[in-house]
């Protein structure tokens, strides 16, 4: 999640695309091709009743959403509720009910047909060696209070198997995930206290390199990788069943880490390189062989940035234009009187957003790449800001995506592989690996 404007709406705009905050291959079917006609040569009586007309793509895109396990590596609510509080430090926004704002609510989720998002735990780079424990408690705090106000319909849930529980029994399963891995604070106590608060993976870092291991975007790469106590941070990770997640990671950090770990890894909310070449935050081609290999998944973020290299570069510079264009009328880009400049110039671009096309595609190339199994979703909502896909605004449009899966020819069980499946699989031996620790 990239976070430069996560408060500002018009920084957000200002920018062009918000911030961040079975078988190998799928089945295929040719354009056209219908299954062998049945024989005419029945006797009417014998004959099958009129079964009606049979199902279009969208209802089976709806069908799938209600019946799979929908998982999402990384939702940003904990953050945009705590950053919407008002002075007293109370919530404004109910996402028990339908919200005005934001990706996600529960309406939309069980719209959406979604049944395990994990929820972000976000702790920005500034609170390395200033609270960040304290941070993250707070955030775990709030988030649990949010499900205690639900009655019952939404649960913390910390195995694979609660999920599927949980699904069964029409309850909407929270997942927790650390995003930063600042509040260890050099002890491996805290990654036990984290676990105990029901932390189930942790990203090493985010946006600045910090004691456990180096960024992506940050250029000093102070441990060139890993740190030391970051081996030891994994090691004790492995150890207690909690996946390690490797997005934001330096491509050393990362190599490091599939090194490191005797569980699977994974990448919770990242997609490929090949489509934004210039562009570490997203996974290599290497370095998507090495998850396979290491039995984990890449889990695909929406965001535009991450998906179409040259719409990112675009919107950049495009970006640049609108804010020489409120300096030369001495308009910060906090400035109210900016917003309709702001709009203004947004509206002239018929091209700010990728599409849900590109998410596919996404997909795709990790499928030829190293095969289905390898391959999740990790949308980044309320994360990216305003620079989501057309076709994936929010967490209702899950089915727009089990659609257009449908439509490039996956299989319902590779479909489902892609909701959870292979999420809760490498979860499941991240468990088995730290049973055999004990």
């Amino acid at each position: 999640m990239l976070r430069g404007v996560r408060s500002a709406w018009l920084l957000s705009l200002l920018l062009g695309l918000g911030c961040e905050r079975g078988s190998s291959e799928p089945m295929r079917v040719a354009s056209g091709q219908t299954s062998p006609a049945v024989s005419a040569r029945a006797e009417p009586e014998s004959a099958e009743p009129d079964a009606g007309p049979p199902e279009t793509r969208e209802q089976a895109a709806q069908r799938l959403a209600r019946s799979l396990i929908i998982l999402d590596g990384h939702i940003d609510v904990p953050y945009r509720l705590h950053e919407g509080r008002d002075r007293a430090g109370k919530l404004t926004e109910n996402v028990l009910e339908r919200t005005e704002g934001g990706d996600f609510d529960v309406p939309r989720a069980r719209a959406g047909g979604l049944d395990a998002p994990f929820f972000s735990i976000y702790v920005p780079a500034r609170y390395e060696k200033n609270g960040a424990k304290r941070f993250a408690d707070e955030l775990i705090d709030m988030v649990e209070g949010v499900v205690a106000a639900s009655a019952g319909a939404l649960v913390i849930a910390n195995s694979p198997a609660q999920v599927r529980r949980l699904k069964a029994e029409g309850k909407l399963a929270i997942l927790l995930g650390l995003e930063n891995g600042s509040p260890v604070e050099g002890k491996l106590a805290n990654v036990q206290h984290l676990f105990a608060r029901n932390i189930r993976y942790i990203t090493l870092a985010h946006s600045r390199d910090n004691h456990l291991s180096d960024s992506s975007y940050d250029q000093r790469r102070t441990h060139r990788g890993l740190s030391a106590f970051g081996e030891k941070v994994v090691a004790e990770m492995n150890r207690l069943g909690m996946l390690v997640d490797v997005s934001h990671l330096s491509d050393e950090a990362f190599f490091d880490v599939v090194r490191v770990s005797k569980a699977p890894v994974i990448a919770s909310h990242s997609s490929c390189r090949h489509f934004t070449p210039d562009w570490q935050r997203n996974m290599s081609d290497d370095m998507i062989r090495a998850l396979a290999k290491n039995g984990g998944v890449i889990q695909i973020n929406f965001g535009s940035d991450f998906l179409d290299g040259e719409l990112r570069l675009r919107n950049r510079k495009r970006g640049a234009e609108l804010g020489a264009l409120l300096a030369e009328k001495k308009l910060g880009p906090k400035d109210a009187r900016a917003k309709p400049i702001v709009e203004a110039f947004w509206a002239k671009v018929d091209d700010r957003y990728s599409t849900l096309d590109k998410v596919v595609d996404h997909i795709d190339h990790v499928v030829k790449l190293v095969g289905v199994e390898h391959v999740g979703l990790g949308s980044d909502f309320d994360g990216v800001g305003d620079s989501l896909p057309v076709g994936l605004k929010d967490v209702s449009e899950y089915p727009n995506l089990l659609r257009a899966l449908l439509e490039r020819g996956y299989s319902e069980p590779d479909i489902e592989k892609i909701c959870s499946g292979n999420v809760l699989r490498a979860w499941e031996r991240a468990e088995a690996v730290a049973a055999e620790h004990r």
